[in-house]
């Protein structure tokens, strides 16, 4: 399996030993080249997702979805992009410009720390920390503070109780997303991202095969957490038309609100990439301790692997959007502090007997 950490390293005696350059440059060109390439791959991420939600949408809508732009509509994304770039941008009279503008920036800004911890194969992991799972919980908390800023900053009632619902219901369901997480954590003994991956080599040594019940639990609650943490229907009761014209960036347009909308489609991602990091394997092939089946299982990227099963997570999380009807904000709560939590607890205190008696595979 190929290991990405021999890029970095020929990158970094390009630049010590052919260029000559000292230390801080070397480390500062690898710190932007790296940034540009997250940047890059989150943008063409945003992109496709977008694009796949309108045709799945239109599927499940028995439609065909765009198709005037470019074959089968592939380029309707890009027309939209464009007219969102040339949007004029307005401020609303008597708004708090310094948290009316710094809001979208915090959204982005966590959405694409969230997105530095995926570990897209063996050694091409941007973040990669010993407490990973800590800081990736912290990282994606700071959105929480730019919606409600939003809402706040436009000086709009519609919009601050928009922002209200949204951070009541992140901040909730974070705790189950945080439970999910420490139950792997529990049966993998590391909080690394990459050595929660390389804790799942091997035949049958997904999360969801070697946990038993409570992993599969841990999983099945992280989707759904997942998707109200994405504020993602049937969620999506921040952003309700009937109630609260379009939510906590009702008063945002060009790409102030494209952050928002970016970030939206993306956490998707990240979560479903988490999802499918922590609980099948993420880069780590399907084996299953037949020789000729892992050797030809083991031939294909780890990179693939990760998209493959990231990009199934996705498909299944538009199913449930595009199938159930929105939620009011009381049930959202009572599922989550009746049903969700207390759950995670008791399947966290199973899956810690599990691991102290070694009753795991």
């Amino acid at each position: 399996m190929f290991d990405f950490s021999i890029v970095t390293t020929w990158i970094d005696s390009l630049l010590r030993q052919t260029l000559g350059l000292g230390d801080f440059w070397s480390i500062l060109i690898e710190c932007i080249l790296i940034g540009v390439l997250i940047l890059v791959g989150y943008a063409c991420l945003a992109i496709v997702l977008i694009f796949m939600e309108r045709k799945v949408c239109a599927y499940f809508q028995c439609r065909l979805g765009p198709m005037r732009v470019g074959p089968w509509g592939i380029f309707q994304v890009f027309a939209d992009v464009l007219k969102m770039l040339i949007k004029e941008i307005f401020v609303v009279d008597k708004a708090d410009k310094l948290l009316y503008f710094v809001a979208p920036f915090l959204v982005i800004i966590a959405s694409v720390g969230t997105f530095s911890f995926l570990p897209w194969n063996n050694g091409a992991t941007v973040l990669d920390f010993n407490v990973g799972i800590f800081l990736l919980t912290a990282v994606s908390s700071i959105g929480v503070v730019g919606i409600f800023m939003a809402g706040w900053g436009s000086n709009n009632k519609y919009s601050v109780v928009s922002a209200m619902r949204g951070a009541v219901q992140l901040i909730s369901y974070e705790m189950s997303l945080a439970l999910c997480l420490i139950t792997a954590v529990i049966l993998t003994g590391t909080m690394q991202m990459s050595g929660i991956v390389e804790a799942q080599t091997g035949p049958w040594n997904w999360l969801i095969f070697r946990g038993h019940i409570p992993a599969i639990i841990a999983f099945l609650v992280f989707l759904v957490a997942g998707n109200a943490e994405a504020n993602r229907g049937p969620f999506d009761l921040a952003e309700a038309e009937s109630e609260l014209t379009a939510g906590y960036h009702t008063e945002y347009s060009g790409m102030g609100f494209g952050f928002y909308y970016l970030a939206e489609y993306l956490n998707l991602f990240v979560i479903s990439g988490i999802a499918a990091t922590v609980f099948l394997g993420g880069w780590a092939p399907v084996n299953i301790g037949i020789e000729g089946f892992d050797m030809v299982m083991n031939y294909i990227p780890g990179i693939v692997w990760f998209l493959g099963k990231t990009f199934a997570i996705v498909w299944l999380l538009m199913w449930v959007r595009w199938t159930y009807p929105r939620l009011r904000i009381d049930q959202i709560l009572k599922l989550e502090w009746k049903y969700l939590m207390p759950l995670c607890l008791i399947n966290l205190v199973l899956m810690t007997i599990i691991v102290a008696l070694g009753w795991h595979f």
